[in-house]
C-alpha cells in the first residue's frame, strides 16, 4: 500500500503551489489549442471559431451546436447536457447544468397503463417521453457569460451544415434502421429523415433546413428564439398534436443552473468533476478514494481488476438510493465523498474474493443509454471545457415537432417512473429519482478535469451507466502516465452492482484474467451479438480527451478509435492570438 501521507502532501501542494505556479511559470499558457470531439465537422467548427478570435467557450458553443446537427443519433437541441468550464483568468471552475426537466404533466400515474403497469412505449417514444430541453439555453448562457464572440458567430458553422447537409455515416444510418418503426410514426420526423423518399444511407447528404432555421432564430433572438416565439409555438403545437401536454409557461421558464463542481484528490491529481444531478462525480470520488491506498500499477491484472470492480460495485449501490436532483432531494454529498466513508467501504472488500451484490442490500440503479456525445477543449489562454450532451436513447424519442427540425429527447425514462419497476434497460430506481414537475432526472454524464503539478487533462465519454467507469479507467490511465490517445483507446470493463456481473468489451481482458476473476467468485459477462439480446456490447463509449503537458509545453489529444468519424484538432497559439489581438 502507498503511504497515506502522500495524498495530504499532494493536497497541500495543489492548494498552495498551483496558483503561484500557474501565475509565474513561463509555460503557464498552453502552446495553442486542442479540441477532441466525436465528429470531425464539430472539431473543425470549434477550430474555426478559435481562429476567428473566440475562446474555448465560444468554441464549445460551435462544437455543441454542430454535434447537434451531425449527431442526431446522440444529441441535439431537443436534449440537454452538462458543461464543466474553467476560466483561466479567474481560476474559477463552474458546472453548467443544462439537464432537461420534467414538464408539469409528469407524474408516475401518467406513465401507467390501464392495468397499472408501466407504459413502456409512452416512457421512451413520442412527446410524453421528452423532458423540457436544456441545450439551447446552455448555448445562449455560455456564449453570453463566458464567450468572446456573439452567439450568432459561434452558431454559423452549425447553421451552414444543417442547411447544406453533411455525409451520412454508418452509425447514423444503422441507428435510424434500429428506430425506424418509431420515427416513422411522426410526420415531422418523416419530413426530415425521409425527405428524399428513402431512409438515410451511408454517404448521402442529410440536409435539415428546418433545423437550420431554428438555429438562425436562436442566433438572432437568443433564449427567446427557442423558448418563446415561433419555434416555441411550433414545438408546443407538435407536442400537443401527438397527445403531449407541454405548455408555453414551462417552456419559457426553463433555466440552466450553475453549480459548484465536486473536487477531491487522487494520487497527485486534483479531480474536478460533475456534481448532482450527475451521479458521476460522487461515484468517481468513492471509487478512486477506495482504490487510492493500493499500488494498482504493481498488482497483477486480475488483482487490479478485482479491486477496481469491487470499488465500482459499492459506488453504484449508493448511486441507487441516495442520488437525484439536489433541488428536490437532500443528497448527502459530504458523506458520500468523504475519505473516511471510502475507507469504511474499502474495509468491506476481500482482497481475493468477490463480494456478492446480494450482500449489499437494495435494488438496481436507473441507467442512461449509450447514445450520448462528449467533447473536450483547451484553448491558448488555458480556458478549458469538458461537455457531455445527450438525447438519451438512439434518436431520443424519435419525435420531431413539424417545422422545427428539433428531435426531442426521451429523458423521462431516466426517472424512476414506477419505483421498483425496470426501465428500458431492465433496471429500477426509487424515490430520490422519482419524477416531479421541474425536476431534473439523474444522469451518468461525467465531464471531468484532472490537474497535477505538470499535466492538465480534460476528458469524458458517452456510454450510459458505463460513462462513470469509463472515466474512472481513463483517470487511472492518466495516473499510470499514459498519453491521451492511449487513454482514449483503453480496453473497458464495468460493474454496476446489479446485475452482479463484470461486463467487458470484446478482447478487453485475456482468457487467463477472466479465469482468475471467475476463481475469485466473479461472474464475467462477455460480449454477445446485439441481435441475440441486450448483453454486453462489443465496444463501448466514445471517449474524447485533451491534455496540456506544462513541463514539456505541449498539447495532445485523444479521440476514441472505436469511432471512425471523431477528430482531434490542434491550433498553434499564434493563430488564435493573432485574431484575438486584431479584435
Amino acid at each position: 500500500m502507498k503511504p497515506t501521507a502522500r495524498r495530504w502532501i499532494w493536497t497541500l501542494w495543489l492548494l498552495l503551489a498551483l496558483p503561484a505556479f500557474a501565475a509565474e511559470s513561463p509555460r503557464a499558457t498552453p502552446p495553442g489549442a486542442a479540441i477532441a470531439s466525436a465528429h470531425e465537422l464539430a472539431t473543425e467548427a470549434g477550430l474555426r471559431i478559435l481562429r476567428e478570435g473566440g475562446n474555448a467557450f465560444d468554441a464549445a458553443v460551435a462544437v455543441s451546436a454542430t454535434l447537434s446537427v451531425v449527431e442526431p443519433v446522440s444529441s441535439g437541441l431537443g436534449g440537454g447536457g452538462f458543461f464543466l468550464l474553467h476560466d483561466a483568468r479567474s481560476g474559477r471552475d463552474v458546472f453548467v447544468d443544462a439537464r432537461e426537466v420534467a414538464p408539469r404533466s409528469a407524474s408516475p400515474q401518467a406513465y401507467l397503463d390501464a392495468a397499472g403497469e408501466l407504459d413502456r412505449d409512452r416512457a421512451v417514444n413520442g412527446p410524453w417521453a421528452a423532458g423540457i430541453p436544456g441545450l439551447p439555453a446552455a448555448l445562449v448562457h455560455i456564449a453570453g457569460k463566458y464567450g468572446r464572440l456573439p452567439l450568432a458567430r459561434s452558431l454559423q458553422p452549425a447553421i451552414r451544415i444543417a442547411r447544406d447537409g453533411f455525409p451520412v455515416y454508418a452509425r447514423l444510418a444503422d441507428g435510424y434502421r434500429s428506430r425506424s418503426k418509431v420515427m416513422e410514426r411522426y410526420r415531422g420526423t418523416r419530413e426530415v429523415f425521409l425527405a428524399d423518399g428513402d431512409p438515410p444511407e451511408e454517404g448521402e447528404l442529410l440536409k435539415q433546413p428546418d433545423l437550420a432555421r431554428t438555429l438562425e432564430k436562436l442566433a438572432r433572438e437568443g433564449f427567446d428564439g427557442f423558448y418563446r416565439g415561433e419555434v416555441a409555438r411550433r414545438l408546443l403545437a407538435g407536442v400537443r398534436a401527438e397527445g403531449g401536454r407541454w405548455n408555453a409557461e414551462e417552456l419559457a421558464a426553463y433555466r440552466v443552473k450553475e453549480r459548484e463542481p465536486l473536487r477531491f484528490e487522487y494520487d497527485g491529481w486534483q479531480v474536478v468533476t460533475a456534481p448532482p444531478p450527475s451521479s458521476g462525480g460522487i461515484a468517481l470520488a468513492q471509487m478512486l478514494q477506495i482504490l487510492e491506498p493500493w499500488d494498482l500499477a504493481g498488482l497483477s491484472e486480475p488483482q487490479r481488476v478485482h479491486l477496481t470492480v469491487e470499488a465500482m460495485r459499492r459506488a453504484y449501490r449508493d448511486r441507487t438510493f441516495y442520488l437525484g436532483d439536489p433541488d428536490f432531494v437532500q443528497v448527502p454529498v459530504a458523506l458520500l465523498t468523504s475519505p473516511d466513508y471510502a475507507a469504511g467501504l474499502r474495509a468491506t472488500i476481500h482482497p481475493q474474493k468477490a463480494t456478492p451484490s446480494a450482500l449489499l442490500s437494495g435494488a438496481p440503479t436507473p441507467l442512461e443509454d449509450e447514445e450520448t456525445t462528449h467533447f473536450s477543449i483547451i484553448d491558448g489562454e488555458g480556458n478549458r471545457v469538458a461537455a457531455t450532451q445527450t438525447v438519451n436513447l438512439t434518436y431520443g424519442s424519435g419525435f420531431i415537432p413539424r417545422g422545427t427540425g428539433v428531435l426531442l429527447n426521451n429523458e423521462m425514462d431516466d426517472f424512476a417512473l414506477r419505483p421498483g419497476t425496470p426501465n428500458a434497460f431492465g433496471v429500477m430506481g426509487f424515490e430520490a429519482n422519482a419524477p416531479a414537475p421541474g425536476k431534473r432526472m439523474l444522469s451518468s454524464m461525467t465531464p471531468t478535469f484532472l490537474v497535477s503539478r505538470d499535466r492538465i487533462a480534460v476528458l469524458g465519454t458517452p456510454g450510459g451507466s458505463r460513462i462513470i467507469t469509463m472515466v474512472l479507467l481513463g483517470i487511472l490511465g492518466y495516473a499510470d502516465g499514459l498519453s491521451p490517445q492511449q487513454v482514449a483507446a483503453l480496453p473497458r470493463y464495468h460493474h454496476q452492482w446489479l446485475p452482479d456481473a463484470i461486463q467487458i468489451e470484446t478482447g478487453a481482458l485475456p482468457p487467463a484474467t477472466i479465469a482468475a476473476l471467475q476463481a475469485m467468485g466473479h461472474t464475467v459477462r462477455t460480449p454477445v451479438d446485439p441481435s441475440e439480446g441486450r448483453g454486453s456490447s462489443h465496444v463501448w463509449g466514445n471517449l474524447q480527451t485533451v491534455m496540456w503537458d506544462l513541463r514539456a509545453g505541449t498539447l495532445e489529444g485523444g479521440t476514441d478509435p472505436r469511432n471512425p468519424v471523431g477528430k482531434v484538432g490542434l491550433l498553434p497559439a499564434a493563430a488564435q492570438q493573432a485574431r484575438a489581438s486584431a479584435r
